[in-house]
């Protein structure tokens, strides 16, 4: 029975990895994030932890239910769900810690691209992992936003 439980588990495990390492190399740079001009819309800091374990743990069980399914589309959805681990985790660093704030935004753009492709090929494997990735595509458009606004207040 809990066999069946271990590719989930490996795969939260993985997505709260790559953003706990995130958090963990940009911790230092929260008083700079406080400090410089921010949009309206800029939701207070203390949320950004709480939503991002929220959607990597979502991230990690729509990838444990592809990679519980058969076929041979699998390793494209996984590819493609990996590169978007890979360009997330590199915008934090771009927008905290080198406070490039135009090269994040860029990136944060080729995220989405990335996320959205992820999206189509798990909804083409099972819909449900599809749409448990809809919170985090919303929630990067937000964070493209918010993103784009600081490199515009902070020029």
């Amino acid at each position: 029975m809990f066999k069946k439980f271990i590719p989930y588990i490996i795969s939260v495990a993985i997505s709260l990895g790559i953003g706990g390492l995130s958090a963990f190399l940009t911790k230092d740079s929260m008083p700079i994030y406080s400090a410089i001009n921010r949009p309206a819309l800029s939701p207070p800091g203390e949320l950004f932890p709480i939503v991002w374990s929220v959607l990597f743990v979502l991230m990690g069980i729509s990838a444990g239910i592809v990679w519980c399914s058969n076929g041979r589309k699998l390793d494209s959805a996984l590819l493609f769900y990996g590169a978007q681990l890979v360009f997330n985790f590199c915008w934090t660093l771009i927008f905290f810690n080198f406070r490039e704030y135009f090269a994040a935004f860029i990136w944060l753009l080729i995220l989405l691209v990335l996320i959205g492709i992820t999206m189509i090929k798990f909804f083409r494997i099972k819909k449900i992992a599809g749409w448990l990735l809809i919170p985090y595509f919303a929630w990067v458009s937000f964070a493209g936003y918010l993103n784009y606004m600081v490199w515009m207040l902070n020029r």
